[in-house]
């Protein structure tokens, strides 16, 4: 009797030589788990609802996979979007979506589990479930263990609303340590015979795991919450879960190496965690406080470990602001000391402009000099005070001035229009500033510099993001996204040496409708999805027809979605979901907006602004400069 195929030899066999980069999909890359299945007591899927090379990418995905896979009777493997010439060939194959480790299909594992790092990636999301052929509806899996348990974690699990209906659980936070005691809890419910019920109510009171069905909301004909009742002994609000040693935290040995190329191919060190700046725009700087830093000792020992393990010649040193580690400079020294004989060059991709100096830039381009990015945010002062990016221009200049001096061949500057209170003088400063940019790069040009300088200006739209300032603040409507494009094209003319990119005003206007949306959503999503939404985060892919077709079907309006401005006093979509930071304080913040009044930081220790986060909190660890050196 002839042994039956498996996935991995149709894979092998009949549809690898078939598709485009088959690179991505063979698995057995270098330093990844090969674990016994058998041994396992808990297997899980983690999965990236992106293509190989975006999920790669991800520095979340290489720590969650360190955490579990260190546990020796716990396992992980890896699952991406395919690419549709690849779906193609499974669907028509009847063959399910698989991990990337065992070639198992996603069916088998015990726990199915989606980061989500953007809300363009949600039909991505169902696609993979209906590939693997898992039932979509949470309801659907709830009543046996004959599917796995789906789970959610990442940024936007901080508004989980619109998923709700198709994700068991969410993990809210930190899950480096969460993550195996909830597969521990559900190894040790099933061994008990208690149904999955009683495992989503027991996972319910750890901290940071957030259960849908065991609370009811509604909504009135405004989006607005109308009526919330959540299930007795469950908590309200669910509070994330915070990894308060983070010197300690999990990090791996060794480094992830993919056999293709992925979009951040370099090695990663994550120096610092978390931001008190106060940006009044920005989701990550709210829900990843407290700020936390590693020992620059630990950080040196990492690099090391990451070099040794990969071979790669560049190292990015990651946080939502890097030039703001305590000691960012004696680290430069000691990690270009130990790594610049390996050619490995020293990246910041998160750079503050008023935390340049010309003799970091020239620490950071000693081995190679890459391209440097800087995020201004507004073009005027008075915007900038609006949204708290506590920037004058002199210092943007004085970091432009530093850049240029130390030979850098192109600088990237970041805007975004459509922030609250924003006028057209404030878009004309857009082009004032790069203008003044520009003439700093001529005037500081090296004399030996043959290139010519390069400066790229990107420009988005505002999306209103849930646990910010301006959570209670719509999305300016569609047709004056285009003028206010078209406005920064006609003032950008003059300046021939500029490259001008904007993001799409139609992804933009979903994400909004998506960021701040309730459990009604959920309709919308599943019906888009079913006429054929999928990679929504790739332009090429992004079928804004469609969107709009299912919305209308259903009685929705895209554009008054993203448009929709909160009552201040009333219940939130996602107020039941708490990062720690207080809803009073970022109400504060909000009106001192309007006051285009400054927050400063409150990262020194005689000042604290009581955002709520930091109590009960101990220790802060902020690394003192000098510390440990």
């Amino acid at each position: 009797m002839l042994a039956m195929k498996t996935i991995s030899d149709y894979l092998d066999e009949e549809i690898l030589a078939l598709v485009e980069k088959p690179g991505q999909y063979i698995g057995g890359e270098l330093n990844v788990y090969q674990k016994d299945w058998d041994k396992s007591c808990c297997k899980m899927a983690f999965c990236f609802p992106d293509f190989y090379e975006i999920g790669m990418s991800h520095l979340g995905l290489r720590l969650l996979y360190e955490a579990v896979n260190r546990e020796d009777d716990l396992l992980m493997e890896r699952s991406f979007a395919v690419m549709p010439d690849m779906e193609a060939l499974l669907r028509s194959a009847d063959l399910p979506l698989f991990s990337w480790e065992s070639r198992r299909s996603l069916k088998d594992f015990d726990i199915v589990g989606f980061t989500l790092q953007y809300e363009l990636s949600y039909t991505n999301v169902l696609n993979m479930l209906d590939l693997a052929k898992i039932p979509l509806f949470s309801e659907a899996r709830c009543l046996s263990w004959k599917n796995p348990l789906v789970i959610a974690g990442g940024p936007c699990a901080f508004n989980a609303e619109p998923l709700s209906e198709f994700i068991d659980l969410f993990l809210l936070g930190e899950g480096e340590e969460s993550l195996p005691e909830l597969m521990r809890l559900l190894v040790n419910l099933k061994a008990q015979g208690g149904s999955k019920i009683d495992f989503l109510r027991a996972a319910a009171k750890i901290p940071g795991v957030y259960v849908p069905s065991l609370y009811e909301i509604s909504y009135d004909e405004k989006g607005q919450v109308s009526a919330f009742v959540a299930e007795e002994g469950t908590p309200v609000p669910v509070v994330k879960s915070v990894i308060k040693d983070f010197d300690a935290s999990i990090f791996p040995d060794k480094c992830l190496l993919p056999y293709t190329e992925i979009v951040h191919d370099r090695m990663m060190l994550e120096i610092m965690r978390g931001c008190t700046r106060g940006c009044r725009f920005c989701q990550a700087g709210m829900i990843y406080r407290p700020v936390r830093e590693k020992n620059p000792q630990t950080l040196v020992r990492q690099a090391l470990e990451q070099a040794a393990s990969s071979g790669y010649d560049e190292l990015a040193l990651l946080s939502l602001s890097s030039a703001d580690y305590g000691c960012i400079a004696p680290l430069i020294d000691s990690l270009t000391a130990e790594l610049e004989a390996q050619k490995v060059s020293i990246a910041l991709p998160s750079l503050r402009a008023d935390a340049l100096s010309v003799g970091l830039a020239d620490k950071i381009q000693q081995v190679r000099k890459n391209g440097i990015t800087f995020a201004p945010e507004a073009g005027s002062e008075r915007l900038r005070r609006v949204i708290n990016k506590n920037l004058s221009e002199e210092e943007i200049l004085g970091a432009a001035r530093a850049a240029w001096s130390c030979g850098w061949e192109g600088i990237k500057l970041y805007f975004m229009i459509g922030l609250p209170e924003e006028t057209d003088d404030d878009l004309r400063a857009i082009a004032d500033l790069c203008r003044k940019v520009i003439a700093v790069g001529r005037e500081n040009k090296p004399v030996e510099m043959r290139k010519p300088q390069r400066l790229t200006v990107a420009v988005s739209t505002f999306v209103p993001k849930p646990h910010t300032p301006f959570q209670w603040c719509g999305q300016i409507p569609l047709e004056e996204i285009k003028r206010r494009q078209q406005f920064l094209r006609d003032v950008f003319k003059p300046l021939k040496s500029v490259t001008l990119k904007f993001h799409s005003l139609e992804e933009s206007r979903l994400e909004a409708v998506f960021a701040r949306g309730g459990r009604d959503l959920s309709r919308l999503l599943l019906l888009a999805y079913k006429k054929g939404c999928k990679n929504d985060g790739w332009r090429e892919h992004f079928r804004a027809d469609l969107w709009n077709e299912a919305a209308e079907q259903i009685g929705m309006n895209l554009s008054k979605l993203a448009e929709q401005q909160f009552i201040i006093d009333a219940q939130l979509p996602w107020e039941h979901l708490s990062c720690g930071v207080e809803k009073a304080w970022l109400y504060e913040e909000y009106k001192k907006a309007k006051k285009e009044q400054i927050t400063e930081d409150c990262r020194s220790d005689e000042y604290c602004t009581a955002c709520g986060v930091c109590p009960g909190l101990a220790n802060k660890q902020l690394v003192k400069a000098g510390d440990d050196q």
